[in-house]
């Protein structure tokens, strides 16, 4: 067995392992991932690239907003009034809480103060604008829902301005500027006095309103 041994070692130092050392040379690697790729085939493919990127940065530039515009930041309650790529005005707001009320009576109706998302415009202004209240404005107080139409009428709660963009909605003033910044609002933006006097004296009649 030992001379059984023995005669395969002589045989493999006779013969050697079949390997043989040859010096490490490294392989430039080359960009794209393809062997054939030349300079020629890596400048082509850049300028398609680089023309691509024009064409996005055009279709960009068409589909931005221009001239004056307000864009309403709801997650850190921050409303920008914008001039194309310029900001003009970055103001402390309030959007919508999202808080639901629910009618204690046997109607059953529920509220949800959400600022709707999306892009709107202003569709009317107003000067020292009147709050005519709803009904669960009466109902979150407590108190019975009025038959007169005047005792609906609220005078100075909204501010010196108010701009509508639809469904009840606006961007007006507020009694309780301590607490912009917070998401407190009924899905109005509230405003501080100096900030609104500013959006009010840029923002005119389709002026667009980006909320997000």
């Amino acid at each position: 067995m030992a001379g059984a041994v023995a005669g395969l070692l002589l045989a493999v130092v006779w013969a050697g392992t079949g390997y043989r050392y040859e010096p490490y040379v490294e392989t430039p690697v080359v960009p794209w991932g393809s062997e054939r790729s030349t300079e020629r085939d890596l400048k082509q493919q850049t300028a398609r690239l680089r023309g691509r990127e024009r064409q996005l940065l055009s279709r960009l530039k068409a589909a931005a907003p221009q001239g004056v515009y307000i864009v309403i930041d709801q997650t850190h309650n921050r409303l920008y009034l914008k001039r194309d790529n310029d900001i003009l005005l970055e103001a402390v707001c309030s959007a919508g809480s999202g808080m639901v009320l629910n009618e204690g009576s046997g109607k059953k109706r529920q509220w949800v103060f959400d600022t709707p998302r999306g892009s709107f415009e202003v569709l009317s202004r107003a000067e020292n604008p009147v709050w005519r209240k709803p009904d669960w404005a009466f109902v979150e107080e407590g108190e019975p829902i009025p038959m007169d139409l005047a005792e609906r009428f609220d005078y100075g709660s909204l501010g010196e301005y108010a701009l509508y963009f639809g469904n009840g909605y606006m961007i007006h003033g507020t009694l309780y500027e301590r607490l912009l910044g917070r998401a407190v609002s009924h899905g109005c933006i509230r405003v501080g006095r100096d900030d609104l006097r500013k959006v009010w004296a840029m923002a005119k009649l389709g002026t667009r309103i980006y909320i997000y």
